[in-house]
């Protein structure tokens, strides 16, 4: 035990001076990952575009607007002219006029490209480019943005008013392009929750030019948002419900040679058995994007064994995805590192969630000012008898 105590210090050691990046609090940029983000500089090309891709969410739960032109300011000379590829579900309002207003202010260098979907925050984000090419098989699609809240009817009421207002902010993101319909009409679109095909975007001035595609479109986001949208067309919904296309077979590689550095597992020291699997599980966490939670998985497992350490691994993803579901990720790595059942935290996020008003409606009027205290004497049945006693001798008289 104590030598496993020795191998968690050195891989906790190890960890903090890894110079990985956690991509969003989620997963590396894979193209196979929920949330996918990458801008290549192509610096060695001179004429050669800088390529940004943003496949995935917008916002707190993906690529934030502050990241986006954080990182395309490090690579941007002025000059090269900038594409931006689009495959998002959508995300965050804020984030998405943001980036809408960023991508305009580059001017006549900044093409917008609709690679798959541009749907809800991702639409409005790309109409902010100069030109907007759209795949002929992608979709673009609008709707009235939605919230949650807690209060009374007055905050509601306002709440109501604020949305109303995003509705008017997105008719005014869209008019910066070379829109053919009216406000009048675009505001019953979005109202409507209305899909459009390329050629639809294009007959509307939504799109420039539409390219030739040719692969499935679907997103690299989290589906589960798309739970939100009432008019999902078939086609879309067959592809999203579709399997993906199969990998074609690898051929069979020749047989290699038994290794004989590394001895079996049974005839191996227990320092050297927890250093490999304090390798394996940084790399792991690495991979299902929660990197940052390595040392409490770590320290959870023990490095016991493989078992022990795929156990807090998939213990840890669900905390994670519970938290980010709730709306409030932040907890995720004081319930990791706690070491809480997924059902245990999933009580201490209702309970959160609860003592904030959410899906509660308190009729209680304000308690800076406290009702006076009642004044009423309570009864006393001695009283009472005594005065029928004393009734009862006057009578007797």
């Amino acid at each position: 035990m104590k030598m496993n105590r020795h191998v968690i210090g050195m891989a906790l050691a190890a960890l903090a001076a890894l110079p990985f990046r956690v991509f969003n609090k989620m997963a590396s940029p894979e193209l196979d990952e929920k949330h996918w983000y990458r801008i290549d500089n192509n610096a060695e090309e001179p004429g050669k575009p800088i390529e940004v891709l943003v496949y995935g969410e917008i916002g707190n739960w993906g690529i934030t607007a502050a990241q986006f032109f954080r990182d395309l300011a490090a690579v941007d000379d002025g000059v090269r002219q900038i594409h931006v590829g689009f495959n998002s579900n959508g995300g965050d309002i804020s984030d998405g006029f943001a980036m809408h207003n960023g991508l305009n202010r580059l001017g006549e260098r900044c093409v917008g490209r609709i690679d798959g979907f541009a749907l809800s925050a991702a639409g409005i984000a790309v109409t902010g480019c100069h030109k907007v090419w759209m795949a002929d098989n992608a979709m673009f699609m609008m709707h009235n943005p939605w919230t949650w809240t807690s209060g009374d009817s007055d905050v509601f009421r306002k709440m109501a008013d604020v949305l109303d207002q995003l509705v008017t902010g997105i008719i005014a993101s869209f008019k910066h392009r070379p829109i053919t319909v009216s406000d009048e009409e675009l505001k019953r679109m979005i109202n409507a929750e209305t899909w459009l095909t390329a050629e639809e975007a294009k007959a509307i001035g939504l799109v420039d030019e539409i390219l030739s595609g040719g692969a499935r479109v679907n997103s690299h986001g989290d589906t589960r948002i798309m739970n939100r949208y009432r008019n999902i067309p078939d086609a879309v919904k067959a592809q999203l419900d579709a399997e993906p296309d199969p990998e074609p077979p690898e051929p069979n590689p020749a047989p290699e040679p038994p290794a004989q550095d590394d001895p079996p597992e049974e005839d191996q020291e227990p320092e050297q058995i927890a250093a490999t699997l304090a390798i394996e599980l940084i790399a792991a966490c690495t991979k299902e994007g929660i990197g940052n939670f390595a040392q409490h998985i770590i320290k959870a497992s023990g490095l016991k064994s493989q078992a022990d350490v795929q156990r807090e691994i998939t213990r840890a993803k669900n905390i994670r995805d519970l938290c980010a579901a709730a709306r409030i990720p932040e907890k995720a790595e004081g319930f990791i590192s706690m070491g809480l059942t997924e059902d245990q935290s999933r009580a201490r996020l209702f309970d959160a969630l609860a003592g904030s008003g959410f899906g509660e409606i308190d009729n209680k009027g304000p308690t800076d000012n406290p009702a006076p205290a009642a004044t009423t004497r309570a009864v006393n049945p001695g009283d009472i008898y005594a005065k029928r006693k004393n009734n009862a001798a006057k009578g007797a008289a």
